[in-house]
């Protein structure tokens, strides 16, 4: 009877509590799948919670997150940024006097990318379970992310687990459009609620091969978004009577250029680290040539054998840029005026988007054709370290969890909310727990965006055995 009225005032079942009194607290070993399925079942409620962004409308779903914690007796604040627009966070306090510099930052984003519903098979929106996955927008990016570090942070708590250091649940809007109500406003606005020294985020994947895991990769760097307009001007004329100065025809040659050309390789020590670790478990001639990305006799051909093989090699090894938008136009019988085209330029850290603007108006070499940035650049943060405890631990778990897998150091060709937080010192590192076969990983931001149910409640296990053992540590 003692035991039932312990497990109802954690609210925990007996059955989770069982499995972990068999481990002391902070041992990372323990059944989470009774709390996984829970999880599962508030990844789907948040599905069915359109946040697309624009406009975002995060503030239900952080209504609902709130209404979680408190059913579990954990304190929340909805943080305003924008209307309709709200960030969730949640501390669970360590027995210790507070640091800052020593506290843990779970982060997630509550907005998802756009769809095209006719494209898809399913609801989007519908939370659709079928054959094993659980199908809908923001499955992945980062709903998915989002429940499994609430079942983390409420495990903690329901565990009533001493805690070494403050463990800090984050919830976050506007990470697709990074506008008025992103992490900077937040940060600026309320960086005393989410202070931390390290931080959890999105950004790395646990990548399924063949049905085993084959490797771990852990963000600690990302590269910088900046969007840039291409805009070629000429005479507007009857289409009858063609000129040489037809502004689609000039951008449609820059354009062209554009798209051929190829940045000089600059790997990163964050990248070198990536292929040396990579080396270890690819094929022999591939292998070869990563290893062979920092000699100074070779490292010009590996670098073009690696972007031969692979997109995201190639996008991590130098700036790219890929052409999105093209707008031109009124009338089919009219020349017109103005062309224009759209480019998503991701920027190796550090690096100047005024310099490769300079190198493409070389290359374009046409005085119709002008470059513009659009609204504000991303911003160029610091990595984060590889050698403090908090990768170490990372890799520890990831061995316990995932024996044979390398952990690869990581450098997002995509931007996160973890640039922000990089800024302001915290070391934050970017790990989708979840093994995921690379078509899923393609899937997000496309269509048919799913997650396996068995990979979620596996992410959670994982997520927790880093949490918690990092959580205990004095």
């Amino acid at each position: 009877m003692h035991i039932l009225k312990l497990a109802k005032a954690f609210g925990v079942t007996l059955g989770l509590m069982a499995v972990f009194a068999v481990a002391p607290a902070g041992a990372q070993v323990a059944d989470t799948s009774l709390i996984a399925k829970e999880a599962t079942q508030w990844l789907a409620d948040l599905i069915r919670i359109n946040t697309t962004n624009p406009p975002g409308n995060e503030a239900e779903a952080a209504k609902y997150i709130a209404g979680i914690l408190k059913r579990d007796g954990i304190p929340s604040e909805i943080l305003e940024l924008a209307p309709g627009r709200s960030a969730v966070v949640a501390r669970l306090a360590s027995s210790a006097m507070a640091d800052p510099t020593r506290a843990l930052l779970l982060v997630a984003h509550m907005d998802v990318v756009g769809v095209d519903r006719a494209k898809w098979t399913v609801d989007p929106f519908a939370a659709v379970q079928k054959d094993g996955y659980l199908y809908g927008r923001g499955a992945v990016d980062d709903k998915g992310m989002l429940a499994a570090n609430l079942a983390a942070f409420v495990a903690l708590k329901r565990m009533n687990m001493r805690l070494g250091r403050d463990v800090i649940f984050l919830a976050t809007c506007d990470e697709e459009q990074g506008g008025d109500a992103s992490i900077k406003e937040l940060a600026a606005k309320y960086w005393n609620k989410i202070a931390a020294g390290y931080a959890l985020n999105e950004g790395g994947n646990v990548y399924l091969k063949n049905g085993k895991v084959f490797y771990v990769a852990v963000q600690a760097s990302e590269k910088v978004s900046v969007d840039v307009a291409v805009t070629a001007k000429g005479r507007s004329f009857h289409a009858s009577q063609p000129t040489p100065d037809n502004a689609v025809v000039h951008l449609a040659s820059a354009v062209g250029k554009i798209g051929e050309y190829s940045a000089p390789a600059q790997p990163t020590t964050i990248v070198l680290r990536y292929f040396e670790e990579m080396a270890r478990i690819e094929e022999t001639e591939t292998a070869k040539w990563m290893r062979a990305l920092d000699t100074p006799d070779r490292a010009e051909h590996a670098q073009r054998y690696l972007s031969r093989q692979s997109p995201l090699w190639n996008s991590m090894l130098r700036d790219s840029i890929a052409p999105t938008i093209l707008s031109a136009g009124v009338r089919v019988n009219v020349i017109p005026a103005e062309a224009r085209a759209e480019l998503n330029i991701r920027l190796l850290p550090g690096n100047s988007v005024q310099a490769l603007i300079a190198e493409l108006t070389k290359l374009v070499n046409d005085p119709q054709v002008k470059f513009e940035v659009l609204g504000d650049a991303g911003v160029p943060a610091p990595s984060s370290k590889l050698d403090n405890d908090f990768y170490t631990l990372i890799e520890k778990a990831s061995g316990e969890q995932f024996p044979g897998a390398p952990v690869l150091p990581y450098l997002s060709t995509w931007a996160t909310d973890s640039a922000q937080l990089r800024l302001r010192n915290v070391q934050a590192y970017g790990l989708v727990p979840f093994p995921l076969e690379e078509e899923d990983i393609r899937r997000m931001h496309g269509e048919d965006e799913r997650i396996p149910v068995a990979s979620f409640a596996q992410g959670v296990q994982f997520l927790y055995r880093i949490v918690s053992e990092f959580a205990a540590a004095k």
